[in-house]
């Protein structure tokens, strides 16, 4: 029996990467660069995979890197390696030196302002190491499947259900003289299965993921919501074109959110390839939506003291009564629109949206008719134009009630109008990932099929 604790190898401790860290930062001085900043971690994994009880794979990782970017005045270089090794680790340093050299300057290149850097680094309770057997962990797999499997006679196939738990450890340093590294775990349980009637088949899946494996829904639950969405898509229908009300469900509701932190993040802004440009004090939502960041809640898959260039994060609202108060930047794009980082140099933190105290069932009511998307395909957004048009499966709703699945439709738009469409965000907040929200009502959209 093999025991496997799921943490960071334990022969580079934080303190040993702080050590390598600053080795990096020193030698990155002595060959004359004006500033440098550096990340280094390392990491381990077990991944089990079941398929109609069988074993399909076990896979063990562990994993370490470090990146290194230097300046010599406003022209930058970037070199990273696996090797931690010591020559291997001044390699880099004198690769990304040498590369810095050969690039043009530019005035927005450099660290993050040294003011902004985190002072302390809070316990985010991030780090939760599920210490299990391989045979524990194939059979919580197979225990997911099989409930699956036996749900309904309908469920025929599987493509397997699957057990993930990650453990990392980063530490950030740059020569500001800031420092600062914390460990952080991921655990997961999937499965995806198959139903058939006659000669039509349907694949639905469902998942749970989580900082500490006690917060994870039980595996039974995983297995059985797979079935029961893999069920409920049979006999579906297609939709002739039109216009209608648009629900989206919750897992799939976070794309919407996505596109618009896209919209609104740096690099686009200054390029100006994004439809919500010089977009600040605009109305882009109704009065009732609230959008807002809350890096430092506890356990929460998108926390975190600082982002990835030292800067701590804070709370902070993105949209106040509808109206949008800032953007998503780092340090370089803050400075190519003139303005100052967000915090946000490697994305959002625990993106939220206020939301009313109807849930799903309550939405769908309230819609009465129109239009529930449990699925979304293809990548069709425009983030110049913000034209949106997506395949699309879900249910078609009548009287407030489910009435039956439908499939090969394309649901379109234009985000900007999508936006102030907005009926209502519901209570279901799923939050499986760094966007938590609820589902999505749209007074309307369009709705093409036959």
């Amino acid at each position: 029996m093999t025991e496997v604790a799921m943490q960071a190898p334990s022969a580079t401790t934080e303190h040993d990467l702080e050590a390598l860290l600053g080795d990096v930062l020193r030698e990155a001085k002595a060959q004359g660069a004006s500033a440098a900043e550096a990340a280094i971690s390392t990491g381990a994994g077990l991944s089990v995979t079941v398929r109609l009880g069988e074993v399909e794979t076990v896979e063990f990782t562990r994993d370490k890197g470090m990146g290194i970017t230097v300046y010599f005045g406003q022209r930058k270089g970037s070199a990273s390696t696996s090797d931690f090794s010591k020559a291997a680790l001044r390699d880099s340093v004198l690769a990304a030196c040498h590369i810095a050299k050969f690039t043009a300057a530019d005035d927005c290149n450099g660290l993050a302002d040294a003011a902004l850097m985190a002072r302390a680094i809070p316990d985010l309770d991030l780090h939760h190491p599920w210490t299990l057997t391989v045979e524990q962990a194939i059979d919580l797999a197979r225990r997911c499947e099989a409930t699956a499997l036996t749900h309904d006679p309908r469920i025929r196939n599987s493509e397997g259900a699957t057990l993930d738990s990650h453990s990392s450890r980063r530490v950030y340093g740059n020569s500001h003289g800031f420092v600062g590294g914390y460990p952080s775990t991921r655990h997961s349980i999937s499965c995806s299965v198959i139903a058939e009637h006659d000669d039509e088949m349907q694949r639905d899946y469902w998942y749970d993921t989580a900082r500490d494996s006690r917060d994870l829904a039980a595996v039974e639950q995983v297995g059985r919501l797979a079935a029961e969405r893999a069920v409920s898509r049979l006999q579906a229908r297609k939709l002739s074109t039109r216009q209608a009300p648009v629900l989206f469900s919750a897992d799939i509701a976070r794309g919407l959110w996505s596109s618009f932190i896209g919209a609104i993040s740096g690099s686009r802004l200054y390029r100006r390839a994004s439809f919500l440009v010089d977009s600040l004090g605009e109305q882009l939502y109704p009065e009732s939506i609230t959008i807002f960041e809350q890096p430092h809640l506890r356990k929460a898959l998108g926390s975190a003291p600082f982002d990835s260039e030292g800067v701590a994060t804070k709370d902070r609202e993105i949209i106040r009564a509808g109206v949008l108060q800032g953007y998503v930047l780092d340090s370089y794009s803050a400075r190519k629109l003139g303005m100052q980082t967000t915090g946000n140099a490697g994305g959002v933190h625990n993106l939220g949206i206020s939301h009313g105290e109807l849930d799903l069932a309550g939405l769908i009511k309230h819609m009465h008719q129109g239009l529930l998307v449990t699925e979304l395909m293809g990548h069709g957004i425009n983030t110049v134009t913000g034209d949106y048009s997506r395949g699309a499966a879900g249910f078609w709703v009548e009287g407030g009630t489910i009435q039956y699945p439908v499939e090969e439709i394309t649901i379109a738009g234009n985000l900007r109008e999508m936006f102030r469409n907005i009926v209502a965000v519901g209570r279901d907040t799923d939050c499986r990932g760094n966007i938590r929200t609820g589902s999505v009502l749209l007074g309307h959209m369009t709705i093409a099929g036959d």
